[in-house]
């Protein structure tokens, strides 16, 4: 699953997202909307993104690389 299968409206409304690249696929990211300290409010993202972030984040070093925080406006 990358950036582009998941839904684009939590991130139209976010200022800031959490960007977890894959590490051995360029192409490959987790993108989800955070705070701008990069929190993640799980309550609000659609589940399909909820499940894509928790495992983005369990595989930080094995898989993706450590999240980027962006600021999107």
């Amino acid at each position: 699953m990358n950036a582009n299968d998941l839904p684009v409206a939590p991130l139209q409304q976010a200022d800031h997202c959490l960007r977890f690249t894959s590490l051995f696929d360029p192409g490959k990211a987790i993108v989800v909307p955070c705070d701008e300290q990069g929190r993640v409010d799980l309550d609000t993202l659609p589940a399909r993104m909820r499940t894509a972030y928790l495992g983005a984040r369990a595989l930080v070093g094995r898989e993706y690389a450590y999240p980027v925080l962006n600021h999107l406006h």
